[in-house]
């Protein structure tokens, strides 16, 4: 940095709020949108959480897991989709610098930590079917928790640096943020400042939390496939294969529209085509996976229906 370019910097006026520009055309109609959306996503995530918790015949290991993913989904829709909704019903569109890092800061905690949730979720088909005869003893009470609580936990550390990194930037200049929400790239945008330092901790933490446990999955699913393959039994296969399916619908689109977000070469279109699949795994995968889970998943559908007759039994004795 030259000592003219310093100086212009230290001119300008400092930023301490962004305005997100986001989508805020016909702002009634992708109001009700939203809202309905939203609605759609704790309704739908609440029951798995609900059901899977209430059910005796859900007290698996991997019901354990799609609560904590569903419970997981709850929190991190909601970092968003409020503060979106708020800003359309009321064209205030500013955020401070303070609430701008808590929000950057669970959505990356939480998004770092579903990395590795779906991680182990793989391992747990993987010993499910690799390993059927030691599955309970290996995929116990108190290895589930750990493999859960391991998962938040190895995220919080990293997110914190990265979030102290990022907002200790100086901000000048123009503060429009065409985005809905504060994420990296279009924060580090607005800075006035050698990015150098951020770009090395933006590449770390993709090799952590994005390809780390994507190979960790691709490597569960190697051995999952030769076990399938050679199963005799084509019922067997298909029940096999059935269970790993929702799995990987979910993990296709997730890293699929995270990948391309935080791994593609920066382009002058980036930021539009950022925009829009963040909001695809921000929002619409957390819509989609409680239909993925119960559309294909008989247990999860017979466990719902026993819910429904039980409440209405409750409510309507004689019905």
């Amino acid at each position: 940095m030259d000592v003219g370019q310093a100086r212009d910097w230290e001119n300008e006026s400092a930023v301490n709020e962004f305005i997100l520009l986001g989508y805020h055309k016909h702002p009634a109609l992708l109001f009700t949108a939203f809202l309905v959306v939203y609605l759609a996503i704790l309704l739908g995530n609440g029951l798995i959480v609900v059901v899977t918790t209430w059910d005796p015949a859900l007290q698996t290991p991997m019901y354990f897991f799609l609560r904590s993913l569903s419970g997981l989904e709850l929190c991190y829709t909601s970092v968003t989709l409020p503060k979106m909704m708020a800003s359309l019903a009321t064209g205030h569109r500013t955020i401070s610098l303070p609430a701008c890092a808590s929000q950057m800061f669970f959505l990356l905690f939480l998004g770092g930590t579903e990395c590795f949730l779906l991680a182990v979720m793989a391992y747990d088909r993987y010993l499910a079917i690799c390993r059927p005869l030691h599955y309970m003893n290996i995929m116990n009470q108190r290895v589930c928790v750990g493999l859960v609580t391991g998962s938040f936990v190895i995220s919080f550390p990293m997110q914190i640096v990265q979030i102290g990194l990022i907002f200790s930037l100086p901000f000048c200049g123009s503060n429009e943020m065409d985005h809905f929400f504060c994420d990296i790239p279009p924060v580090l945008s607005l800075a006035c400042a050698d990015l150098y330092a951020n770009e090395l901790a933006i590449c770390t933490e993709n090799v952590v939390f994005v390809l780390v446990p994507f190979v960790l999955i691709l490597a569960s699913y190697v051995y999952i496939t030769r076990a399938i393959l050679r199963m005799s039994s084509a019922t067997g296969r298909q029940k096999a294969f059935s269970t790993c399916s929702s799995h990987l619908t979910v993990v296709s689109l997730f890293y699929g529209s995270a990948m391309l977000v935080y791994l593609r070469p920066q382009t002058p279109d980036s930021v539009k085509v950022d925009k829009l699949l963040s909001l695809f795994y921000t929002i619409l995968i957390p819509l989609c996976n409680p239909l993925i889970y119960t559309l294909r998943n008989k247990e999860v559908k017979a466990a719902l229906k026993r819910g429904i007759s039980t409440v209405t039994a409750a409510i309507w004795p004689g019905f």
